[in-house]
């Protein structure tokens, strides 16, 4: 009898309570009552920023300091990716992928749909208003209209805020 590949679910993860909120949503929605055979695959997606894009357009001595700026944005990669990993173990969800890639989360969250073929993308929203989103962009926003799959955008309520 031929196995059938389960669906891959992609899920956005940095360093907001946002994202840690829609990770642990997903979790209870899509893994925890199917502990025993989930419906589908899951990928943890973290992006990281250049050290360069971090640092913007420094003046002189810049590059002296994207050594120290890459060394941190690593680090906390490093604890955005363990925390998300306590929170899946929490939940009794140990089938794990984590990707760590550098860039733009908007393009890497993208890119992660196309690499792994993904059904579904989960992204946290951060509840910005109209001009902090002109102003810093929205990866959900982006995401939705960029994604070559479903995306799912999960609001933290008001309440937990």
């Amino acid at each position: 009898m031929a196995t059938v590949e389960k669906q891959v679910m992609v899920v956005g993860v940095d360093d907001s309570d946002h994202s840690r909120y829609a990770l642990e949503w997903t979790l209870d929605h899509f893994f925890v009552s199917f502990a025993s055979n989930p419906t589908f695959k899951l990928l943890l997606v973290h992006a990281i920023p250049s050290a360069t894009s971090a640092v913007g357009l420094a003046g002189p001595g810049a590059a002296d300091v994207l050594p120290i700026v890459d060394s941190d944005l690593r680090k906390i990669a490093s604890t955005v990716i363990e925390k998300a990993k306590e929170l899946c173990s929490s939940k009794l969800v140990n089938d794990v992928i984590v990707e760590v890639v550098e860039g733009d989360a908007r393009n890497v969250l993208c890119q992660a749909v196309e690499k792994h073929h993904a059904s579904i993308l989960v992204v946290g929203s951060h509840g910005y208003g109209a001009i902090q989103r002109v102003v810093l962009g929205s990866v959900s926003d982006f995401c939705s209209h960029h994604a070559n799959c479903s995306v799912m955008i999960v609001k933290m309520p008001n309440h937990i805020h």
